[in-house]
């Protein structure tokens, strides 16, 4: 199938690599429908773009690439809405902010570690978790 995307162009997606939410994304109830795209070649960040928005797209990552002791623990009801029966059918990934410094040239980055994304690889599942706000920030800086 052929998608539509306003920073990708037209890009072409299996059926079965579409990922769907149980769940909108907070702030985007309406767009169930995703796929992941590489940011470029050997780079750890991935756009996770909406099929059903084309302007909508989410730069993430693998938590555990920037916070090493990052845990999240799934709770039995999401476990069973997203189909999960084994550890290795997880990914988690984290939505990402990119910000230019106030020079205008450096970067800062930060991730969102209370908001993780849960896939359950095998079956194309995904949701979006709310953990601990005393435990995880909304923006932790990295990079």
């Amino acid at each position: 199938m052929k998608v539509e995307t306003s920073r990708f162009g037209t890009v072409e997606v299996d059926q079965d690599k579409i990922i769907h939410f149980t769940k909108g994304i907070l702030g985007f109830p309406d767009d169930k429908r995703y796929i992941l795209l590489p940011h470029k070649q050997n780079s750890p960040f991935f756009w996770l773009q909406s099929i059903d928005s084309p302007e909508l797209a989410f730069a993430v990552i693998n938590p555990s690439l920037i916070k090493s002791d990052y845990l999240v623990e799934i709770p039995d009801e999401i476990e069973k809405e997203l189909e999960i029966e084994r550890p290795d059918q997880v990914d988690v990934l984290v939505i990402i902010t990119i910000r230019r410094g106030s020079n205008g040239k450096k970067v800062k980055m930060t991730a969102n570690l209370l908001g993780p994304i849960v896939i359950n690889i095998e079956k194309r599942l995904a949701c979006q978790l709310v953990l601990d706000p005393k435990k995880y920030p909304v923006r932790y800086a990295f990079g």
